[in-house]
């Protein structure tokens, strides 16, 4: 990821990140490009994304890919890899594209954005009242970290590791095999970003 030279209002941010071809994240002032994925960051988001569209298809959820921004108080603004919302969406303006009211938030990690998703974003994502559960998925091996709140502020974490074993997701009631959230995922490939 790379800054935007100049200090920018949210405003300037949204106007700059509707009209780019890339998308950026927004901190505080700086907008910061987004790195490319892998072959196995893309596969694992579209397995995710479709299971869980499938699983939900009947109750008032909405599962969206990376195209839709998440705002994080004025501060920050973030492109999570999967984002569900259950109930009406509330939007940030009247353009429908960030979202203000996720109930889980997914990334997959990489090698480039794995201490930025862990530390700094799970951070900000904290602050979201709505927000239930945070999802961590790998992509170099077969494993899915949770993060739930717990009365007191504390989250409880949770891990799910290899193919065999599954992933619940409580704030919607789901299961998420691993074998199927890693299928045609070859572990050991090389990875640039």
């Amino acid at each position: 990821m790379s800054a935007h030279p100049h200090r920018l209002t949210p405003e300037e941010y949204l106007a700059l990140d509707r009209a780019a071809e890339i998308r950026s994240e927004y901190y505080n002032g700086q907008m910061y490009a987004m790195a490319g994925g892998s072959l196995n960051h893309a596969v694992i988001i579209n397995n995710t994304g479709r299971m869980l569209g499938n699983m939900l298809e009947d109750r008032p959820c909405l599962v969206v890919s990376n195209d839709v921004r998440v705002r994080v108080q004025s501060l920050f603004y973030a492109y999570p890899d999967i984002v569900i919302i259950c109930g009406e969406p509330q939007f940030a303006d009247d353009r429908t594209d960030t979202i203000l009211n996720p109930l889980l938030l997914f990334e997959v990690l990489s090698r480039s954005t794995e201490r930025y998703d862990r530390v700094f974003k799970w951070d900000q994502y904290q602050t979201i009242p709505s927000l239930r559960e945070y999802v961590l998925v790998s992509q170099f091996e077969p494993r899915i970290e949770v993060f739930r709140p717990q009365p007191g502020g504390n989250w409880l974490f949770s891990e799910s590791t290899g193919l065999g074993a599954t992933c619940h997701l409580e704030s919607i009631a789901c299961e998420l095999p691993l074998s199927r959230v890693y299928r045609n995922v070859t572990f050991g490939a090389a990875e640039t970003p």
